[in-house]
């Protein structure tokens, strides 16, 4: 079972800087993954990564599977 308990404040991620109108924030949790929430409207929810997952995520924006 993952445990989803946040560890950490929220932060405004890097890439939502600069006023640009989709931000997200995240936030560590205890098993090493991520918690990420919209910062606008942060009572909408919560969507919540394993370790494993985040580590790919994050890969692929390094190397450009996301990009247009």
């Amino acid at each position: 079972m993952r445990n989803r308990e946040i560890v950490t404040g929220f932060r405004k991620a890097s890439a939502s800087q600069g006023g640009q109108q989709e931000c997200v924030e995240v936030a560590s949790t205890a098993d090493g993954g991520r918690a990420v929430r919209d910062s606008k409207n942060p009572g909408l929810g919560i969507q919540f990564y394993d370790p494993h997952a985040w580590d790919s995520f994050i890969s692929g924006l390094r190397t450009g599977e996301f990009e247009h």
